[in-house]
This record gives structure tokens, C-alpha cells and sequence, in this order.
């Protein structure tokens, strides 16, 4: 039986380098998102993709409860949430080459100048990153904010083992432009412009 206690992950529970492929019952490609919110996104793919394995990441404790609360009463087996500092998470406690696909969508800017090197975008948090993808994984990201996006571009651009590659690509979500996240949805209705990048881990 799917309870919140089978979907939510204690990190105080986790290894020291947590291969998520261990949070599973299952054998499949894991895919992790950050800022999941009240888990619009990861619902869907859940949904849609059930061979594959579904972790998100939540600081906000009442969003983190409304998701996991929404992939119990859906049955998910294949969907955790976890709350933790993604950033932390990332750059220490996950083993290598673990991921097949990271989604970052509408990560919070810190648009303030003197707050900038709160931006979860740094090259140290891309390095961690791409050592947590598996080659040929995606990493996918997208935001509202313009001034952050030149910031992600220039990082991921100077990081190795990354190329770019089509932002559409219906087996991770982003079909057409669309991923369809809560803030997408309440974003779009407000007019803002979305600006995005997808990347593939190489093979070096």
C-alpha cells in the first residue's frame, strides 16, 4: 500500500552518496527535479512513465506535504519526494553517475544584486551536477527571469561535459515549449517570458 511514509525520503536516513536507484522497488531510470513545488510536474511524468523512477526535492515544508500527500492518494509507486537543500543534496550526497535526467525549472533568481551568490546556478553546483549524471543523461532548466538566465547560460556553457541539445523532448516532459509546472501555468497567466536550456551529459 502507497502511504505518505513509502513516499517521503528522510535524508537523515540516506548514505553518506546516495545512489537514488536504492529508494526504488523497482529497476529503471531515475530522474530527480528540484523545487518541485506542490509536485504538478513529477505527478504527470509519474503518471505517464511508469518503468520510470521519480525523486523530488522541496525546501518549503507545506508544498513538500502537498505533494507527497498528492502521490499517496495517486498510488505512484514509483515517485518519492524529499525535503533537503537542494544544493547541499547535490553537491554532497549524491553518489556519481546516478541520474538520467535533472530538472530544474523556475529556480528561485535572488534578484537582488548583494543576494546573487544565493542562485542555486554556480559553477560548483553545475560541476556536482554533471558528475551526478550518467553520460547521455539530460539536464533540463528553465526560468523566468532574464537576468538569471544569462547567469545559467554562462555557467553550464563554461561547464565540461555538457553539450546542448533540444529543449523538446516529450520522454522528459518538455513537449513542444510546455513543461507545465505550477509556476509555468500561473506564470504564463501573468505574461512573463520563459527562457530555457537543455543540456546532455557526454560521454568524456
Amino acid at each position: 500500500m502507497i502511504t505518505i511514509d513509502t513516499i517521503t525520503v528522510e535524508p537523515e536516513a540516506l548514505p553518506e552518496r546516495t545512489d537514488l536507484r536504492e529508494l526504488f522497488a523497482q529497476d529503471g531510470p531515475v530522474e530527480l527535479e528540484i523545487g518541485s513545488g506542490k509536485g504538478t510536474f513529477l505527478l504527470r511524468q509519474a503518471q505517464a512513465h511508469p518503468d520510470r523512477n521519480y525523486l523530488g526535492i522541496e525546501w518549503a515544508n507545506k508544498f513538500y506535504k502537498y505533494a507527497a500527500d498528492r502521490f499517496a492518494r495517486w498510488g505512484l509507486s514509483n515517485a518519492r519526494i524529499l525535503r533537503a537543500d537542494a544544493r547541499h543534496f547535490v553537491m554532497h550526497r549524491l553518489a556519481p553517475a546516478c541520474l538520467d535526467a535533472l530538472h530544474i525549472y523556475h529556480p528561485d533568481p535572488w534578484p537582488k544584486k548583494r543576494h546573487h551568490k544565493r542562485r542555486l546556478m554556480q559553477p560548483d553546483f553545475a560541476a556536482a551536477a554533471v558528475a551526478a549524471l550518467k553520460p547521455g543523461a539530460r539536464l533540463a532548466i528553465q526560468t523566468d527571469h532574464s537576468d538569471y538566465f544569462e547567469q545559467i547560460c554562462c555557467v553550464l556553457n563554461a561547464t565540461e561535459g555538457l553539450e546542448e541539445t533540444d529543449w523538446a523532448d516529450e520522454d522528459f516532459g518538455t513537449v513542444g515549449e510546455d513543461v507545465r509546472t505550477n509556476f509555468e501555468i500561473k506564470y504564463e497567466r501573468e505574461g512573463r517570458q520563459f527562457y530555457r536550456l537543455a543540456f546532455r551529459r557526454t560521454s568524456g
